[in-house]
């Protein structure tokens, strides 16, 4: 019952955070080896955009920079956009206030710099004002000479984690100039069509551009959050094994007790001509049976709070996640294994103390 509670909990977790990167990041992303920007105005890039495999793409210009709101500051990370971004990442779902607007001087900002700055959404009283560094040498002494200056309205708020909060999004031709770019992007990111094999179109992309550029697939992208996610549920099944293996004592110790209740028993049979074999797999059996309907009680019933939580959603979260209820996923294949780890250690457990005991203690020959 709690191996199923446990790795179904785990699964909706880890299709909860995977949703929401997957609503931020591309299916492929094209980023310069060397250098911050690149142009992607090239006959090989161009190539590319023409593709049948590809459904949207995004020309992206990222950097940091200063936000100014009433008397209150934050740092922040830009992300200017072009049109399709919005359609190729589904970015709307992730908005909880306001909405999804870039367009002149609109931006969409993160819950960590609007809880920080304390903004209004369309609050056209007070702008934003976003400050950036020129790029060059700067001559002047006055230090306000040495940044480009933005005023903009806060759109809206969206919500993903602590680190992709602290970014803002705008149209990337205002990005451009606040950041001192003319045509140059950071990234180029790609969403492919449905019916696409993306990593055999991420291998096509890298052939054809080379050495220089690096193109990644989302999995890529997040790398080390999807090998975390694998390795905590990997142990996380490791853990409530071992302790499924410290309770099966019981099945021995309730197999031990009867056999040895049972002496006079296994002699009588004995001596009605039944060899040590048949014994053995009389209390084998019972052993097996014994933990084949403890797993198919413990499946039912996970299996049932499980459906309980999916349906009535009894179990909240707090206020402020972007969900409600605590999510859940049972798999397939997670039962397949925990029905294998359980009927492994069931066995073993049985045929333990049948082997050792009928043998030394009860001395049936």
């Amino acid at each position: 019952m709690a191996l199923v509670i446990v790795l179904s909990g785990f699964n909706g977790l880890t299709d909860l955070v995977q949703s929401l990167y997957n609503s931020f990041d591309a299916d492929i992303e094209i980023t310069a080896k060397q250098g911050k920007t690149f142009d992607p105005n090239t006959t090989s890039f161009q190539t590319i955009l023409k593709s049948e495999n590809l459904a949207y793409y995004s020309e992206v210009m990222e950097g940091n920079a200063l936000l100014k709101y009433d008397d209150k500051q934050s740092i922040a990370t830009i992300k200017g956009v072009s049109t399709d971004f919005q359609k190729m990442s589904r970015f709307d779902t992730l908005v909880r206030e306001g909405d999804f607007n870039i367009i002149k001087n609109n931006i969409v900002i993160g819950k960590s710099i609007s809880y920080v700055l304390q903004t209004r959404t369309n609050d056209f009283a007070s702008l934003i004002s976003i400050y950036a560094p020129k790029r060059g040498k700067i001559t002047s002494m006055n230090p306000e000479d040495g940044l480009n200056e933005m005023k903009a309205y806060a759109a809206g708020v969206f919500s993903i984690n602590d680190e992709l909060d602290n970014y803002i999004i705008m149209d990337i031709e205002k990005a451009r100039a606040l950041l001192d770019y003319t045509t140059e992007v950071t990234s180029l990111e790609i969403a492919v069509e449905k019916a696409a094999d993306v990593e055999k179109f991420r291998k096509e992309i890298a052939a054809s551009l080379g050495d220089k550029y690096e193109v990644k697939s989302r999995e890529q992208q997040n790398s080390l959050l999807y090998k975390t996610m694998q390795s905590e549920k990997l142990w996380t099944f490791i853990i409530l094994i071992f302790i499924l293996i410290i309770a099966t004592f019981n099945v021995i110790g309730s197999l031990t007790m009867l056999i040895i209740e049972k002496k006079k028993d296994i002699t009588i049979l004995n001596n009605m001509g039944a060899d040590i074999k048949l014994i053995r797999k009389i209390f084998l059996i019972e052993g097996l049976l014994i933990t084949c309907i403890g797993a198919i009680f413990g499946l039912l019933i996970g299996m049932l709070i499980c459906w309980i939580q999916i349906k009535f959603e009894l179990i909240t979260m707090s206020e402020g996640y972007v969900i409600n209820a605590y999510p859940i996923k049972v798999k397939i294949l997670d039962i397949f294994a925990i029905i294998t780890a359980v009927l492994t250690i069931g066995f073993i457990a049985s045929w333990y103390p049948v082997r050792i005991f009928t043998k030394k203690h009860l001395q049936v020959q």
